[in-house]
């Protein structure tokens, strides 16, 4: 009787159910969880992820987490999770939050700084060309090569419209590289520019007026928006959480953003890209293959925004430091201290952080304006 008890007790759990694929997927979620925590590798996003991908591994018509609503049924809590994703609500909402936390002065002492975030989108189209090579469609190429942007958010909304079968891998290579910026992006920098090069002073920024700020603000919707009209549920939404920020009469609202709606959208966007991570859509050999494309893609805008600040100077007067150009692509603000700390092992005194800051904040511009012309193109 007890022995009868305990096997119709088994027959209702999910042991039974469970595959050798999602023993490898729960296996790779722990690893992200340890490394996230142990490394500080950016937590606050790789956890949500990584606990995703747990969720998504027991089996499903088990758990009954991702089963869609029915006449007789209401759905499960991810289904519902998941369609802020589906309906791309989640990335416009984080960058709302993200405008309301970055200081666009920066940029806008130093106008020319804009070049350098737009300059390391070159590995974006470098990565996209390698993708279309290996045999990938068009629009998941572009998917592919919007990892180069190191912009989470973006990369899961191209994916999420050109290629939804490796929306959690997309995700999972951008967040990566850019927990890995420490060791990826010093090393690149280094070899790419001299000591001298690397020693290059900048004058301390200009003060910027509130009004400047605002009008930057309106005026880069209405050009994005009239030049990339796709680009505009990021872009614009930026731009409303930094109108917010500078206005100076709307501090409540600049606060909720940039706290209580960034970061609950963030926890729901990372929990939907871990529930999209299933062992039978992601333990493909196509993963690597968009894996080492991503890096590519990543490796490309760093080195593209060194250079093209070592061009530059060749026509300008007071010189650019070339680490600043290093900080070209989305990672705010980690790229820009990284520059800064690679300046310092040459000149303890040399301070470009505010300098870096301001091709950094364009990258974030920029590779939300080369998602808008991938929709553009291939939309």
């Amino acid at each position: 009787m007890i022995i009868e008890t305990f096997l119709s007790f088994f027959a209702t759990t999910a042991f039974g159910a469970v595959s050798f694929g999602n023993l490898i997927m729960i296996g790779i979620a722990t690893v992200v969880l340890i490394v996230s925590i142990k490394k500080d590798a950016e937590p606050l996003l790789l956890i949500p992820i990584a606990f995703g991908m747990l969720l998504a591994n027991i089996p499903i018509l088990h758990t009954g987490l991702f089963a869609k609503p029915t006449d007789t049924t209401t759905g499960g809590l991810m289904y519902y999770i998941t369609m802020g994703l589906q309906l791309e609500i989640y990335p416009p909402l984080i960058f709302l939050g993200i405008g309301a936390l970055t200081d666009f002065s920066f940029l806008l002492s130093n106008p020319i700084l804009i070049f350098l975030g737009g300059a390391a989108q070159v590995g974006v189209f470098i990565a996209f060309g390698l993708a279309k090579a290996f045999g990938f469609t068009l629009p998941v190429a572009a998917a592919i090569g919007i990892i180069g942007g190191a912009d989470g958010p973006t990369s899961i909304y191209i994916a999420k419209r050109f290629a939804p079968e490796y929306i959690a891998m997309i995700a999972l290579a951008a967040y990566s590289y850019i927990a890995l910026m420490p060791l990826l992006q010093p090393p690149i920098m280094k070899a790419l520019t001299t000591k001298k090069e690397r020693m290059i002073r900048m004058k301390p920024p200009r003060q910027v007026k509130k009004v400047e700020k605002l009008v930057f603000a309106g005026a880069t919707v209405l050009f994005c928006g009239l030049l990339v009209p796709p680009s505009i549920p990021l872009v614009g939404m930026l731009m409303l959480g930094n109108f917010l920020r500078e206005s100076g009469y709307t501090k409540r609202l600049a606060e909720a953003c940039s706290r209580y709606i960034l970061d609950t959208a963030t926890i729901m966007l990372c929990l939907s890209v871990g529930g999209s991570a299933k062992a039978e859509v992601f333990l493909q050999p196509t993963s690597l293959l968009i894996l080492g494309l991503g890096c590519v893609a990543f490796i490309t805008s760093i080195a593209g925004g060194v250079l093209f600040t070592k061009f530059m100077n060749l026509f300008l007067k007071e010189k650019i430091n070339p680490l600043v150009g290093g900080a070209g692509v989305s990672a705010v603000p980690d790229s820009a201290r990284i520059s800064q700390q690679v300046a310092k092992q040459e000149d303890p005194t040399n301070f470009i952080l505010m300098h870096a800051m301001g091709p950094n904040v364009a990258g974030v511009i920029g590779t939300a304006v080369a998602a808008g012309v991938f929709l553009s193109v291939l939309g």
